[in-house]
Parts: structure tokens; sequence; C-alpha cells
């Protein structure tokens, strides 16, 4: 015979976060001011190695410039506290940080290319201040989508009116004449009116991940079930493939049309991660591939950009003299190795020698000055914030948070990965800009809603529950509790 424990369950047994009170949680917002704080530090010191090894004197730009980081990045955090008290810590200081090394380099080549201009008796117009313009309007866009979008779930709403849109920008430059939509260094993916340009695919990659992870959300049951068995595999049903099938269609066309290798990997490839995440079947990504690769095959026989790109891919040298040859790669390359493992410092290269430096090759031009050691060291930081955005996409309680926040994470690691491997020479040169670091307005301000995207689903995961703590049962004491009988296992 056995009588009952009282209190053996207490009120808070079971409950993780009900009936905690949330201005006791931490937000751990002191720690993102105080990396913000080094980032500041690192960005003004590497200003100042910059200016001395290239002018041997400090300016005042310098504290402009320094003041300008501090100022937008300031208020960044201060909407953050606001708005997402409770997101992940991490993932802002390190935008600030690529963000802030990236306006370093632009403002390194633009001090070469100037010296280069006066040689030359020409004047050009730097790219920085309009750098720091576009990240002005990017942390604005930032800051207005951290107030709309209260919750990441009220986006599942709107998924097919996104989709549609994202369909929209994907195809414009396509379609549109030359005179709105130019090819600029052999692909066709901008929009030109008067002065201003932009770039829509940088903003479909996002829309159509909205998209994707609400329809795998509403639709799961359709790529789970399995068709016939073939080797100890179960393969789709056929009539299941046409998500699959579309992807690829819109990914070929981007390829073809557009010429635009990069933009066609990330999204293929980022709708095949959500698609095995959704379903955690590897027939999906095997079967994804395999089209890919058949399609880029056909691509190769049929145009002849495609083979120029993998021409200059296998052996820049050998087409380093003709016109839309492997000069850029192999200039890249020469840079790269110049630089060696602990990089020329800081305004001590030539990063002017390689074309388009400071946007598709600006990786070219850190790892010169800065070395493997400091290439190395930002890709760190950019697995950091890949790491963090999936950690709270992990953590996150709805289905539709954790598709669209691993999603963007693996589109932003996915994208450093395809900028890296082209300057480094292991895939083909694609033309995509490093997120936060290039120049450019439509990549700041698309990775800008990115991120704070990331930040709202980050808050969602951390915020403790705010359920009201449940009551609990009074028990009768210990003396008048009723007998059980328990029988003894024989």
């Amino acid at each position: 015979m056995s009588s009952p424990v009282q209190g053996a369950v207490g009120p808070t047994t079971g409950q993780s976060n009900a009936g905690v009170n949330p201005a006791a949680a931490p937000t751990r917002r002191g720690t993102e001011l105080l990396l913000l704080g080094f980032a500041a530090i690192v960005v003004s010191a590497a200003l100042m190695l910059v200016e001395a090894n290239q002018e041997q004197q400090l300016t005042f730009r310098i504290f402009w410039y320094g003041l300008a980081f501090l100022g937008l990045f300031g208020i960044a955090h201060v909407a953050v506290r606001r708005f997402a008290p409770y997101a992940d810590p991490l993932i802002l200081p390190c935008v600030a940080l690529l963000n802030g090394l990236g306006l370093v380099m632009i403002y390194r080549i633009d001090l070469a290319m100037t010296e280069v201009a006066l040689r030359a008796g020409k004047q050009i117009n730097n790219d920085v201040p309009r750098q720091i313009l576009w990240t002005t309007v990017a942390l604005g866009l930032f800051l207005a989508v951290l107030v709309v979008v209260k919750d990441h779930r009220t986006l599942t709403k709107y998924h097919y009116t996104f989709g549609l849109v994202g369909l929209v920008l994907l195809a414009l430059p396509a379609l549109l004449p030359s005179a709105i939509a130019p090819t600029i260094n052999g692909a066709k993916i901008w929009l030109k009116v008067g002065p201003f340009s932009l770039q829509p695919g940088e903003f479909s990659k996002i829309l159509l991940l909205v998209f994707f992870a609400a329809f795998l959300v509403a639709k799961r049951d359709l790529f789970m079930a399995a068709g016939r068995r073939v080797l100890g595999i179960d393969l789709p049903r056929a009539r299941d493939l046409g998500p699959v099938v579309f992807a690829w269609a819109c990914s070929l066309g981007v390829l073809v049309f557009q010429k635009d290798l990069g933009t066609s990997l990330l999204f293929f490839g980022t709708i095949l991660v959500m698609l095995y995440v959704a379903t955690e079947r590897g027939i999906w990504v095997g079967l994804g591939l395999t089209l890919f690769v058949g399609g880029a095959v056909v691509a190769y026989k049929l145009f002849t950009h495609v083979q120029q790109r993998v021409a200059n891919w296998f052996d820049p040298l050998a087409t380093y003299a003709q016109a839309g040859g492997g000069y850029q790669i192999a200039q890249a390359l020469f840079g790269l190795g110049t630089g060696g493992v602990g990089g020329t410092g800081l305004g001590a290269g030539r990063p002017e020698l390689v074309p388009l430096a400071n946007t598709d090759f600006i990786a070219a031009a850190i790892g010169e000055e800065l070395g493997f050691i400091g290439l190395a060291a930002l890709l760190m930081v950019y697995t950091v914030l890949a790491l963090r955005g999936m950690r709270s996409a992990l953590a996150v309680r709805d289905t539709f948070g954790k598709l669209l926040g691993g999603g963007l994470s693996f589109l932003l690691i996915m994208q450093v990965f395809v900028v890296v491997g082209g300057v480094t020479k292991l895939i083909p040169m694609t033309g995509i800009t490093a997120p936060f670091l290039s120049y450019g307005g439509s990549s700041l301000l698309a990775n800008y809603v990115l991120v704070a995207i990331l930040l709202r689903i980050s808050d969602a995961a951390r915020r403790p529950q705010t359920g009201s703590r449940p009551r609990p049962v009074p028990q009768a004491p210990i003396a008048e509790a009723h007998t059980v009988m328990v029988e003894r296992p024989t």
C-alpha cells in the first residue's frame, strides 16, 4: 500500500514560459548597445588606417563618417529596443559591423580612384556619400518594417499577393525594352528611370520566400505523400511536382533571359532548402538539383553568354584579353595572392586594379588588404549572423516562422557563398553583391528588410509567454487522503 505524496506537482510544473513577467525577462539590449559601440570603434580605427596609409594625415572626414555611422545605428538600436525588445542581441551588431567595414572599403577605393582620375586630368564622383545616403534610406525602411509588421504571422494573409508581386519584379527587366532595362556588365537585371536605377530581383527574392513559406505550411501534406518506390526511394507523385517545376522554370528563365546566374542559383537553392526543412525528405533536394543541373547543361549548349562564363571559370588567363573574358577574375586572384595570409594593410593595396572592386569584387579588395585572416574573420561575422537567424527560426513556435526565418538565413549565407565562390574561382562568376558590404542601394534596401523580418521572428521566439499562471488545485490533508491499493508485480 502507498498513499499519495501531496505537493509532488506544484503550480509551475511543466510551465516553461507561462506566467513569466515580461518586464523581468532579460531583453539583452544592453549587450546589443555594447556590441554596437565595439563595431563603431572597429570602423573608426579602420578609417584611420586607410587615411594614414593613403594620405599620411588624418582629416575631419573620419569624424563625419564615424558620427554618421554612430547616429544611424543608434537610431536603429532605439527602434529595436522599442518595437522588438526581445530580439536577438547579436543580429544588429553583426549587420552594423559589416555595413561599416563596407563603407570603409568603398571610401578606400574612392581615394584610389580619385588619385587615378587626377593623374588623367579627370574628376569622378565619390561613392561613399551615396552609400551613406542609401544606408540611411535602408535603415528608414528597416524601421518601417519593424513598426508595420508587429507579428510576422500576419504576412501569411498576403502571401499570394507577395508571390504575384515577386514574380512580376523578377520578370520585369526581361520584359521591358532596353531603354528602361539596359544590359549592364552582361546582365539584364536593372530598371533605369532618369538618374535612378533599381534592381527589382533583390526584393523579389524576399517576397517569393514569404509566399513559399506560407504555401509550404498550407500544402505540406502534398509534399509528404509518397508515390512509387524505386530502388528503395519513395519518389514524389507526379501531380505534386508542380511547385518544384515552377521554381525551376523561373530560375532557368532568369538564367537565360536576364543572364543572371547568381539570382537563379540563390532563388532555386533557397526554395529547395525550405522544401527539405518542411518535409525532411531529401528526395526533393536530389530531384531539384537534378533538374537544375540538367537545365544548366541545356542552357550551356544553347547560349553563348553561359559558355563564356564557364570558359572564364575554367581558365581566366586563356580569355584574359577577350571582351567579357577572364580579366576581372584574374585580377581578383592576383589581388588575393598579393594579400596572402596577413594582407597588405588597409590603404596599402591596389584594389583599383580590379574592375568593380566596390561592388561585385569587394571580397577581393578585402582579401588583398586584410589577407586571408581578415577575409576569414569577415566570413565568420556572416556565419554568426546566419546562425543567430537560424537559431531564432528553430526557437519560434509557429511553422511559418520556422520556414521563413530558416529561408531568410539560408538566403543570406548562400549569397555570401556565391559571391566569395565566384571571386575565388570556386564556382562561375555570378555578378551579385556581398550583403551590406558592396556599394549599391537595391541590395542594402532588400537586406535591411530581411534583417527586420529576422528580428521580428527573433523577438517572437524569445518573448516570454504572458499566459496567466494556473491556480493550484487544493489538496486534502495527507491524513484524510484516500488509500490506493497498488498491486505489486509478480
